[in-house]
């Protein structure tokens, strides 16, 4: 697991939201080159590694999405103080206080902080509202519009949040930002990397797309691009483990295995390759959580209805606090998951991929 660990860090200490993914895309590339056929990219930005098929006609799209939810510079005021628009949902509560990134258009790195009053000059009511997010402001410790712009700053500049790579108390969880959804570049990595030196009897394309977290943007181009017979959506899902959320309609939780969505708010699962999928679980003592989510949605939402439609469903892992400037992922869900989704490539063939559809 110290390599996965490792190539996790790298991957969310890389800063990327949806339209400026170019640092994460580079990254991808240094580790999908050294184990593909070759290179697929569209013009978004989306790439893929792919491994030819020995035997096989038919090919299967695993995806990722390269981007994280962040914010871009929108105004910056006379006093130094940087406004900014959200990239990806976001909910105010979480975002005061909290340290960000800004990335100029050189590769300069500046941290700011989102600025917020102390207790002691709210009044009572306020102190019940949640800001506005229009109304926060990034202080990066300047004192003049002239003085930001001198560090590079301007209109158009990409803020990430910042937090470092870390284990907690229990070294099987680890935290940072953006495991939504470098865990699925991660997975994506590791897959080819499990098959690199195998016979397959598909043909596999195996990467991230772009701009996931504005409207599954990239997704539609990327299978476009690929047109893919059989697509994996590998994301993360909400956990009901923590208080205030246990006892609700699902039961997933960390620790507990890879997650298979079977139902969101962009894609019901396919039912042959949900199916199928169940079978290789069982097959290889796999343990699985299966959920369903009335909000919310992954790539597969855009991956299966392109084309003339492709069989999709989502795999991923329960991640904790996602779209905040920490999340918290389960070691030994990731595991599991590359596992599983290595198993259902090794199990595709022209004959099981018949099965499969319908």
């Amino acid at each position: 697991m110290k390599a996965s660990i490792e190539l996790l860090k790298t991957l969310t200490d890389v800063n990327g939201i949806a339209g400026q993914e170019m640092q994460v895309k580079e990254t991808m590339r240094d580790y999908l080159n050294p184990i593909s056929d070759s290179i697929i990219e569209d013009h978004l930005g989306g790439i893929f590694g792919k491994r030819e098929a020995t035997y096989g006609t038919k090919s299967i799209m695993l995806a990722g999405h390269l981007d994280e939810i962040g914010f871009i510079v929108t105004k910056i005021d006379n006093e130094g103080f940087i406004k900014f628009q959200p990239i990806g949902g976001w909910w105010s509560q979480v975002m005061l206080s909290q340290k960000v990134t800004i990335t100029t258009d050189q590769g300069q790195e500046i941290r700011g902080i989102i600025g917020s009053k102390p207790p002691h000059v709210l009044e009572a009511e306020e102190r019940k509202k949640a800001v506005d997010i229009k109304d926060m402001f990034i202080d990066i410790g300047a004192r003049s519009r002239e003085d930001v712009e001198q560090h590079g700053i301007e209109v158009g500049n990409m803020i990430t949040p910042y937090s470092e790579f870390e284990t907690l108390a229990n070294s099987k969880y680890l935290t940072a930002k953006a495991f939504d959804n470098r865990y699925g570049c991660a997975v994506a990595v590791e897959v080819l990397k499990n098959l690199k030196d195998e016979n397959l009897g598909i043909n596999l394309y195996a990467g991230a797309t772009v701009q996931e977290e504005v409207g599954l943007r990239g997704a539609k181009v990327a299978a476009q691009t690929i047109k893919p017979d059989l697509a994996i959506a590998v994301d993360v899902c909400v956990p009901y483990d923590i208080p205030g959320m246990s006892g609700q309609t699902s039961e997933t939780a960390l620790g507990n295995g890879p997650v298979v969505i079977m139902m969101d708010a962009s894609s019901i699962a396919h039912q042959g390759l949900r199916q199928h999928i169940k079978e290789v679980a069982k097959k290889h003592y796999i343990s699985v959580q299966w959920d369903t989510t009335t909000g919310g949605g992954t790539d597969a939402g855009s991956i299966h209805v392109a084309n003339e439609g492709i069989p999709t469903i989502t795999i991923g892992v329960a991640l904790r606090y996602m779209h905040s400037n920490v999340s918290v992922l389960h070691t030994d869900d990731y595991e599991n998951s590359v596992r599983l989704i290595t198993e259902i490539v090794r199990s595709l063939n022209d004959e099981t991929y018949q099965q499969i559809v319908w």
